[in-house]
């Protein structure tokens, strides 16, 4: 009962299940939230639980409405009793060309990237203020240098940075507040998918010339909730050198 506990949106798949698997294996209790993806949460949290008895949990939640988000903060603070850290990971990502955006792009963009992160974090601060715990929001390098038809992502990770800052600089000192800002991680699906040409040119434009993996941001994730005791209100890019080009 005194594992840590850690809330990660969108924790079902992709960065969002490894950092859940990372964080698992280092001891922590994790709360894995979902939308849409109950098939890969369940399996997730049947998986670690197998390796450690009633270690991880999993909530679905709607993050463009603000019911679901207030409920979700409520119920993964109350479940153990505490709550260490609150990973905000969820994401929605697709283009948005100037000219054809609709009222319920921007609400889901915004929402998902930008308030939802804000009303979590307010719900949770007061439990994260107990436990001395940590926020870490998941920015993008596109928060400063825009992504071509991108136009409402990039506004809102760059709301997700400015935020990161300012959370830090109001929840100090019982809890800090750090951003990391993945570039080529992982190749967007669905609708943002790239053709081989796209990512190719991506690539190349990558100091160390090659794409990063999930674990990577996991293992950021990692060093600023237990090996930065002193760094809040940064935003660290993990980008391979990508930032370093023209």
């Amino acid at each position: 009962m005194t594992a840590p506990v850690v809330l990660i949106t969108g924790g079902a798949r992709r960065i969002g299940a490894a950092t859940a698997r990372h964080l698992h294996k280092l001891g922590w209790r994790v709360i894995v939230h979902y939308r849409a993806s109950s098939t890969e949460a369940e399996r997730l949290v049947a998986e670690l639980n197998q390796q450690r008895n009633e270690s991880a949990l999993a909530l679905a939640a709607d993050l463009t409405s603000l019911t679901d988000v207030e409920t979700l903060a409520r119920t993964a603070s109350r479940h153990w009793q505490r709550l260490d850290a609150l990973v905000n990971n969820a994401s929605s990502f697709y283009p948005t060309p100037v000219g054809s955006v609709t009222e319920q792009q921007w609400d889901d963009l915004i929402g998902s990237n930008l308030k939802a992160p804000f009303f979590l974090a307010q719900q949770l601060a007061g439990v994260l203020a107990k436990s001395s715990g940590a926020i870490i929001n998941i920015a993008d390098i596109h928060a400063e240098r825009p992504l071509s038809q991108h136009t409402v992502y990039c506004i809102a990770k760059a709301g997700n940075v400015m935020l990161t800052k300012s959370l830090a600089r109001e929840l100090a000192p019982e809890v800090r507040v750090n951003g990391i800002a993945p570039g080529a991680i992982m190749w967007p699906e669905d609708a943002a998918e790239l053709t081989p040409p796209a990512k190719a040119a991506i690539v190349d434009k990558i100091a160390l010339k090659r794409t990063g993996v999930a674990d990577d941001i996991a293992r950021t994730i990692e060093f600023l909730l237990l090996h930065a005791p002193y760094v809040t209100g940064q935003i660290l890019a993990v980008d391979g050198g990508r930032t370093l080009s023209n």
